[in-house]
């Protein structure tokens, strides 16, 4: 078996430091939940995807340092690696920003997996080595069939039901705020110990 997992929002929780930078920015209404998606959606329906574009290049090119790990991913692949399964983390990620100030975006996600523990040769022990930061959804969609994966774990609904996903991969949809249906093209989770148990439990 071989895990594919995406980064952003599924790995780490991006939901605080979207919600205070976009109200320090006086973006939103005060009625807007926190999370990184209302966040999203309550912009781009006032007409301010511009300024939807530049809050994710500052966020993910500074911010990312400071999230956290969602409870239970590290177990989830602790658990994983004991067992010999292999991981990768894939993600649909420039190198910087489209608009902005030129970040490095992969220099701070890996930082961000750094700091959150999973380099730790101690720890889960990964290296960048198992990191693979794509510059398109399509070339995201390659490496997950060149990599092999036979389990891809992602927040977004909408990759899993692309087309164009690589055959014979089960998908998972990690959605810890339950704000998708179900769906008969993926697995949907509301947790990493969810995950845990489909993914381990049947290994």
């Amino acid at each position: 078996m071989v895990i594919g997992v995406d980064f952003d929002n599924t790995i780490v929780c991006c939901d605080d430091v979207f919600y205070v930078e976009a109200s320090n920015r006086g973006l939103l209404a005060p009625d807007i939940p926190n999370s990184k998606e209302k966040v999203r959606n309550y912009l781009r329906a006032c007409g301010k995807e511009t300024a939807w574009t530049e809050l994710q290049g500052y966020v993910y090119g500074v911010l990312v340092r400071q999230a956290a790990a969602f409870p239970g991913v590290k177990e989830f692949f602790l658990g994983c690696l004991r067992r010999g399964l292999r991981i990768a983390i894939i993600s649909h990620k420039t190198r910087h920003p489209v608009l902005g100030p030129p970040y490095d975006l992969h220099g701070a996600a890996h930082e961000s997996l750094k700091r959150n523990g999973f380099y730790d040769p101690d720890g889960i022990g990964m290296t960048p080595a198992d990191v693979f930061f794509e510059p398109s959804k399509e070339d995201k969609l390659k490496r997950i069939a060149h990599v092999g994966c036979t389990h891809f774990i992602d927040d977004l609904p909408e990759f899993l039901t692309d087309p164009r996903f690589p055959e014979r991969v089960e998908k998972i949809l990690f959605d810890p705020n339950s704000y998708h249906s179900e769906c008969d093209q993926y697995r949907r989770t509301t947790s990493w110990v969810e995950i845990g148990q489909c993914v381990i439990g049947r290994s």
